[in-house]
């Protein structure tokens, strides 16, 4: 790859070998050459850049879980030499919780997933967008998303986490690639979202593996209706966009695709966040999904429970 140290043999094995060098081999240092200068990371909670802000997060989230480890599933990518790679890498952390953002220790253990998405360039990231399950975490150690929510507003965060107003546009402008799986992948996520939920029946494997918001792990083609229905039916009205698609087929492995993708709007349906309280919200998402010969066969979908519920009681209690 131009421009990348030759140790790398590939895209996916610049990301895997970089991911545990700095998390699970501690060498926060290395963060200088890994990150650009000017680095922008979009994560549900909102935005931070600089590399400086990259060695902070990722201390703090070291200090409580100290013990973590990033176990990469797997790194969708497109891209090339000369414009850039972007890459959509899914995590499974396992860890131990000893105090901080989320309260006082605990000593539990907790199991969660994450999705980047970056932008790569000459051996650096220069563009990401984070999506932490932040719901399991908070669920396995005796809290709720909502509860979660409510503790940072209690503490004096009172910061809207990311929505399109507040994004910032940085290095990275591409939309993905047109590969075939990713625009089946896009199809069904656009049927879903238009309320065409049979979509699931005729698409899904009926012994699919799913793994959702809060930890939930499923199987089949029911409770993907469930979370698709109950997720769509609080933002009825919301608009949804796809923000950026790959599809890829490699050898030994089934096609997949990864889809980021958001719903902006207010949250006045029934559904996954209660009662409809009218609040204005962005949910940014994203998707990882396998096909197989009985239709899609895996699918993780990542959004953060907590910053949803964080933009629905900042606006419900200046509102009362």
């Amino acid at each position: 790859m131009k421009g990348f140290d030759p140790r790398y043999a590939d895209l996916p094995d610049f990301i895997l070998k970089c991911t545990a060098q700095i998390w699970e081999g501690r060498d926060i240092a290395a963060l200088s050459w890994h990150y650009g200068e000017n680095l922008v990371v979009r994560t549900p909670a909102g935005i931070s850049q600089g590399n400086g802000a990259g060695k902070v997060n990722t201390m703090a989230t070291l200090t409580e879980f100290p013990d973590r480890q990033l176990l990469g599933e797997d790194v969708i990518w497109c891209g090339d030499d000369q414009s850039g790679f972007l890459s959509s890498h899914r995590i499974v952390s396992t860890a131990t919780h000893l105090g901080g953002a989320f309260g006082p220790a605990t000593g539990c253990q907790v199991k969660f997933r994450t999705i980047a998405d970056t932008f790569c360039r000459e051996n650096r990231v220069w563009d990401e967008w984070l999506i932490r399950d932040n719901g399991a975490i908070a669920v396995q150690l005796g809290q709720t998303a909502k509860t979660a929510a409510q503790a940072q507003i209690d503490s004096g965060d009172l910061s809207l986490p990311l929505t399109p107003n507040t994004d910032v546009v940085g290095p990275y402008v591409g939309k993905g690639n047109d590969n075939e799986w990713g625009q089946k992948h896009a199809e069904l996520l656009r049927q879903l979202m238009n309320a065409e939920f049979d979509a699931i029946d005729s698409n899904y494997d009926r012994a699919c593996h799913l793994a959702l918001p809060c930890g939930v792990e499923a199987h089949g083609t029911s409770a993907a209706k469930e979370f698709y229905i109950g997720l769509r039916s609080a933002f009825p009205s919301a608009s949804f966009k796809i923000e950026h698609q790959i599809g890829h087929h490699d050898p030994l492995l089934s096609p997949r695709s990864a889809i980021r993708w958001s719903l902006t709007g207010k949250h006045e349906g029934f559904g996954r966040y209660g009662p409809p309280t009218g609040a204005d919200v962005h949910v940014m998402a994203v998707s990882h999904v396998e096909f197989g010969p009985w239709g899609l066969r895996r699918e993780t979908t990542l959004i953060d429970d907590i910053a949803i519920w964080k933009q629905i009681l900042l606006q419900t209690s200046t509102q009362g």
